[in-house]
């Protein structure tokens, strides 16, 4: 079947789920969307989902439903791009549009696909790592705020085959890289995400000034370490991180020319995403739940698990749900907590 004869629906329109289903309109891709909000339904089906970038600028009508329920049809391919709270919620309503056939891609952080395939099939399964960051705007103004590509995998290697067809699909808004080693990659995001979203999520800042600030970073390198730590009792292999970030090399040298290079790098990153704010900040301030429990709460759950010290992993994920439950402010100070104090050195 040519993919332009796919029935498409991608489940989540915010703003990573907003682009890409604007971007599979505007391209003439048999695409409609879950909202969520009847008044998210309207903009999106009669006003136009507002896109911006650095290189365009437009606007494009989706079709949309407010609810997974009023789709009565089966669907080909299935984007998953709503929050990982919410994922499991979701995967049991839409089982009425899957065929034998469909195929659905998890576009969420942290590593949901162990959950996800359970409930939907493993043979289904296609993992989506997000390598560029959006931010919404206002309702149906979505901005995306930096560059990257896509990285996709077949989570059990049945649906390998039609890797093609999602990449083509993805190509409408960026780069696509297909991983044989997705779990590696996955990982190698929730590292990352465990970063930058969270320490986000905890001191309210945009990246860039965070991560100008020493304790931050100190905090940064601890959760690189003890995420790598758990990875080599979990054997799994972590990639590069944008195919540049390799954790191990990160990690590996020792001394202050070793140490002044993993500052210089964290600085870098903070420059080059400068304009970004963390998804779990945006959450927090919407008076959402966050997705921390498949961040910092991955590591230090199954850090728990197996044996590993994961102190800081641990102490992020429970600053940031005494922050959901109203117990704590959003604050740069909130890095002078004394828990902290034995990092940095």
């Amino acid at each position: 079947m040519d993919i332009k004869d796919r029935s498409i629906i991608v489940i989540g329109t915010g703003a990573v789920g907003g682009i890409i289903a604007a971007a599979f309109s505007r391209a003439g891709y048999n695409i409609e969307t879950v909202c969520k909000h009847e008044d998210y339904v309207d903009i999106a089906s009669s006003r136009g989902l507002k896109v911006s970038s650095k290189k365009e600028k437009y606007t494009q009508v989706v079709r949309a439903y407010a609810r997974i329920e009023e789709v009565k049809n089966k669907r080909d391919i299935i984007f998953l791009a709503v929050k990982a709270t919410d994922l499991e919620d979701i995967a049991k309503r839409m089982k009425h549009v899957l065929s034998e056939e469909s195929l659905v891609v998890a576009m969420q952080n942290g590593i949901v696909e162990y959950e996800l395939g359970n409930i939907v099939g493993k043979h289904r399964l296609v993992s989506c790592i997000v390598g560029w960051g959006a931010t919404m705007n206002e309702p149906g103004n979505l901005e995306m705020t930096s560059t990257g590509e896509f990285i996709i995998g077949s989570f059990d290697k049945t649906c390998e085959g039609r890797l093609g067809e999602i990449a083509t699909l993805l190509e409408e808004v960026a780069p696509v890289n297909i991983s044989s080693n997705i779990i590696g990659d996955r990982y190698s995001k929730l590292i990352v995400n465990s970063c930058i979203t969270s320490l986000g999520a905890v001191s309210g800042l945009y990246l860039r000034d965070m991560l100008n600030r020493r304790k931050a970073r100190l905090l940064f390198i601890e959760i690189i370490n003890e995420a790598m730590e758990l990875a080599y009792v979990m054997r799994i292999n972590v990639e590069p991180f944008a195919g540049k970030l390799n954790f191990y090399e990160f990690l590996r040298k020792k001394g202050w020319m070793a140490t002044l290079k993993r500052h210089t790098t964290i600085r870098l990153m903070g420059f080059r995403f400068r304009r970004l704010k963390s998804s779990s900040l945006q959450s927090l301030q919407k008076g959402r739940v966050t997705e921390i429990d498949y961040l910092n709460g991955f590591i230090a759950s199954n850090g728990k698990e197996l044996g590993v010290p994961v102190p800081v992993n641990s102490e992020i994920t429970r600053m940031i749900h005494e922050i959901e439950e109203g117990k704590r402010k959003i604050t740069p100070h909130n890095f002078d907590d004394k828990v902290f104090d034995n990092y940095y050195h």
